[in-house]
Parts: C-alpha cells; sequence; structure tokens
C-alpha cells in the first residue's frame, strides 16, 4: 500500500484574486491562525487597507511587477514554492540553495474573461487583455501539488477552509486538497473552454458558424431526482436556474425541465405587448394555446381545445399569472405554472397546494441563437436553434381564392403553435385559439385525422377554422380531410413535387391556402 502523505500545516499562503468577495475576511482569519499572506498588486492593496500584514509578491521575487502587470507571479520563488516536494531532499537542496520558501496554500480566482466577452460592446483587444496567465499557472502548480499544497478559486469555498484551519490546528486534510485540486481543474477547464470558444467564434467564417472542436463546460447546477424513469439518474447543468426560477413546490424534475423547455420556446412566438397568451403543454408539445384580452380568456381557450391533456401538464402565460388565472387553473391538478411574474393574491392561492409547482421565467435572460445540441451514439448533433417566424400575412397565396383578414390571422396564428408540435404536426384553429392539436403522427393524413376526431370529441367545431401544417402535404388526402372537417384556408411550407397537384384540389374545394417556404419540423 502507498503511505498517506501526512497533512501539512499550513504556514503561508499566496493570495492572487480578481474576485475580491470575501478576501478580507479570509485574511484575517488565515492571519489570527499565524499563516503568513503574501499577495500580489490589488489583493495586496486590499489587504493592507484592512491592516493585515503582507508580503508583497514584488518584493518577495525581488522583481518589479512589469508589461502592465502582464508578469508579476510567474517567477521561480513563486512556483518553486508551491510545485516543491517536500519529501525529496533534491527538491529541499534547490529550494535552499535559491532562497525559496514553501508556499501552502493558494488563493486564485481568474480575470474575468467570461463576463467581458458576454458584453455585446467588447472588442477583441478587450477580450485579449483579459486572458489570465499567471493565474492559471498558479492554480495548476498547486492543484498538481495538491499532495502539499490547498488551492482555493472559488470565495465560497473561503468559510468553510478556515473552520477545518482552526479545528485542525492549521491543517488541511488529504482529502480536502484532493477535492479543491479537482475543483481547481474543472475551473482551469471551463476558463480555457471559454476562451477557445471565444476566438474560435471570431475566427470561424461567417457562412460556417460551427467551430472546428466544440468544447462544452457547464457547471453543475443541481442534482435532479432522476431522469425520465425513476432507475435513470440526472442533473442539470448551466445556466437554466438562473432562466426559470422556482418559487413553490417540489423540485423540478428532469422531464419538468424538458416540459419548461418547449414551453418557453412556445410562449416567445407571442408578444405581451398584442395579446394575452397562454400555453398548456403535456409530454413536451403543446396541447391548447390561447390567445385573449387577459391571461384568464386567453387560458379558457386553450383548456377548450382540449380539456383532457392539462391535468398533469404545464401552463405557462405571457404576462403575469393573476388571481383570475390562478383560481381557472387551481379547479385541476398540473405539474408547473409558469409566467414572467405572479401577482401577490394569485401567488398566495397557488401556494396552497403543496406539490404544485410555481416558476418564474426571465425573457430577458434568453438567449434564442444558442446552438441546440442532440446526443447520438458516438458524438454530438448541433444545430442553429429554429427561431424564424415568418410573417403569414404576406406569405404568397398559391391559390385563385386569397384568405380574408379573419383567416390570416388564424392562420399566423396556427402557424406559431405548429412550429412547436412535434411532427407530423398539425393544427386546426381560429385566430385566437386552437381546435385540435395533432403531432407525432407517422403520416401527415392521419394527424389530419386524429386532430379532427379530437375536437368532435371535445366539441370542437372545426367550421370556418384554419389549418396550419409544419411542413408540405405530400398528397391531396390531408388537405381534402381537413376542408371536409370544416377548414376554410390553409398554411403550409410547400416544397411537394405534387404541389401543382394539391393547390389543384384546394381550388377545387374553393379554400385559400399560403405557403410561407420555410419548414418546421420538430422531432
Amino acid at each position: 500500500m502507498t503511505p498517506q502523505t501526512p497533512s501539512p500545516k499550513v504556514a503561508r499562503a499566496l493570495l492572487s484574486v480578481s474576485d475580491k468577495r470575501g478576501l478580507v475576511e479570509l485574511g484575517r482569519g488565515l492571519h489570527a491562525l499565524g499563516i503568513e499572506l503574501v499577495a500580489s498588486g490589488g489583493t495586496a492593496a486590499a489587504l493592507q487597507k484592512a491592516d493585515l500584514p503582507v508580503v508583497e509578491v514584488a518584493d518577495l521575487t525581488a522583481s518589479p511587477e512589469m508589461l502592465g502587470g502582464r508578469v508579476k507571479t510567474l517567477h521561480p520563488k513563486i512556483h518553486g514554492g508551491i510545485l516543491a516536494r517536500r519529501e525529496l531532499e533534491s527538491d529541499r537542496a534547490d529550494m535552499a540553495a535559491n532562497d525559496i520558501s514553501p508556499i501552502d496554500l493558494v488563493v486564485v480566482n481568474l480575470y474575468p474573461f467570461e463576463a467581458t466577452v458576454a458584453k455585446a460592446d467588447t472588442t477583441r483587444a478587450e477580450a485579449v487583455e483579459k486572458i489570465d496567465i499567471g493565474g492559471p499557472s498558479m492554480i495548476r502548480s498547486a492543484a498538481k501539488n495538491h499532495a502539499h499544497v490547498a488551492v482555493l478559486v472559488d470565495p465560497d469555498d473561503y468559510e468553510g477552509i478556515l473552520q477545518e484551519l482552526k479545528d485542525s490546528s492549521g491543517e488541511l486534510a488529504l482529502a480536502t486538497r484532493q477535492r479543491l485540486a479537482v475543483k481547481a481543474f474543472e475551473r482551469t477547464a471551463a476558463y480555457d473552454a471559454a476562451i477557445h470558444g471565444y476566438l474560435a467564434r471570431q475566427e470561424a467564417p461567417s457562412e460556417d458558424p460551427f467551430p472546428p472542436r466544440l468544447s462544452i463546460e457547464l457547471s453543475k447546477a443541481a442534482p435532479l431526482r432522476y431522469g425520465e424513469n425513476p432507475h435513470q439518474r440526472a442533473a442539470v447543468y448551466g445556466s437554466v436556474l438562473d432562466i426559470v426560477e422556482p418559487l413553490h413546490g417540489k423540485e423540478l424534475s428532469y422531464n419538468n425541465l424538458v416540459d419548461v423547455q418547449a414551453a418557453l420556446a412556445l410562449i416567445l412566438e407571442f408578444d405581451p405587448g398584442d395579446s394575452a397568451a397562454v400555453g398548456i403543454l403535456k409530454h413536451n408539445t403543446p396541447c391548447g394555446v390561447g390567445a385573449g384580452e387577459n391571461p384568464l380568456q386567453a387560458y379558457q381557450r386553450a383548456f377548450a381545445t382540449d380539456p383532457d391533456s392539462p391535468f398533469g401538464g404545464i401552463v405557462i402565460a405571457n404576462r403575469a399569472f393573476d388571481l383570475g388565472l390562478a383560481q381557472e387553473v387551481d379547479q385541476i391538478f398540473t405539474e408547473v405554472l409558469i409566467a414572467p411574474s405572479f401577482d401577490a393574491d394569485a401567488l398566495a392561492l397557488l401556494r396552497k397546494k403543496k406539490n404544485r409547482r410555481l416558476v418564474v421565467f426571465r425573457p430577458e435572460r434568453i438567449d434564442r441563437a444558442e446552438f441546440e445540441w442532440r446526443r447520438v451514439y458516438g458524438g454530438m448533433l448541433v444545430q442553429e436553434p429554429d427561431v424564424a417566424m415568418e410573417d403569414v400575412k404576406s406569405a404568397p397565396a398559391v391559390t385563385a381564392r386569397k384568405p380574408n383578414e379573419s383567416e390570416l390571422r388564424a392562420l399566423d396564428f396556427g402557424w406559431r403553435v405548429a412550429k412547436h408540435v412535434k411532427s407530423n404536426a398539425i393544427v386546426f384553429c381560429g385566430p385566437d385559439r386552437t381546435l385540435g392539436v395533432q403531432g407525432g403522427a407517422t403520416s401527415r393524413v392521419d394527424a389530419v385525422h386524429a386532430s379532427r376526431d379530437k375536437a368532435a370529441r371535445v366539441g370542437n367545431d372545426l367550421k370556418g377554422s384554419v389549418v396550419a401544417s409544419d411542413a408540405f402535404f405530400p398528397f391531396p388526402d390531408g388537405l381534402e380531410t381537413a376542408v371536409a372537417a370544416g377548414a376554410t384556408a390553409v398554411v403550409q411550407p410547400g416544397g411537394s413535387t405534387r404541389d401543382e397537384e394539391v393547390i389543384a384540389a384546394a381550388d377545387r374545394l374553393g379554400i385559400a391556402m399560403v405557403f410561407t417556404g420555410t419548414r418546421h419540423f420538430r422531432h
């Protein structure tokens, strides 16, 4: 068995931080334990301002900062003190010969590169200046030598490490140093990935937005109780919980988050300045969407599409969840309610059911241009998101009869919904509500039949409705079935080899049809 390295007593700490959060408190705690503080630049100044004794890096190395601060910690007296293996006589001899003292604790966080490049007006030169060199070098040195050195890269860890030092007479356990080393390498990996991603995007030709190498670095946001099924483990990564903030109820599950993503993508198609809109989703697909003067009216129109499916589903509104909507929704069990805000009286009512999840979403934090990823065996599929939305009211009518104003409004509404229904998608609707929705069918005519039949079963009259189809009708049969059910106008992308045959059928049936020229498959 390999003998375990004894826990070294921390006698000297090197501090060099960009984020000064918690720095002074950490410095005071270390000083109280008799630990010598070595610091550079602004870190030293902050500690000195707090009346803490500090050895400046420039004094330790007998080398001034140079090149505008680009070179300050890249010195043998720094890296030798961090990397020295205390158990090796040869390392100890080198340290003595070069007047190097060991450094037992390294506290470093990095220049804010990610925050800098997140600003729209950042220039390449500004971004490059925020690429930290000395910081990652010290972090990696300390993490490599974690048998002897502890490394802190996160201010949230300061309090716990100070407590362990107090409880253990100035020592840190090997398990602690190992844990901190893993976190340190995680940080430098994410930092390098951010730099690579930014520079790769800068260099990518405009016609090819995809870099030759894809780096994905996301921090674990939270563990999930399980995945799609109880026997599958799961977690969520990234900034999801900065965009969707739970206010009440059980933790969001894997399936909840998949549904929330689908709900957000749908509701972003409807401008709250135009009208209130409410979507009801089940199993990652819309089962009803409505618009109205207020959220309650919009919900009632959405609910009427399919009164069976909302039980246990998701409800999302594009405006504040008010008391009227809350009272109506409270009549059935729903898994998740989502809105940009909740009125206080609505929140008080909805919180009475402990298992119902209430979530606020932050539309201003959503980047709709982010790539979409899908895992496949052996790799990853990456695509640009489908954020296109055609102006249906300006789309060319390919039939002899042109749609009237009411039909155009309905076609526009249906087109926005069909984009978010799984293919093959068929949506019967009016100007402000869905009347029949079907997705996931293996043929388009089957989707028309299923949508028509569901509408008939729940009592939705399709006479005078319009139909939106996410992709072209490959044969006239789907169109003929929709018209027989009562549809008077159709929106579809066109593009079939049988377009002329389908247009001829539409003219024969006396309906209006417009082609958008853009397909919206959702597999």
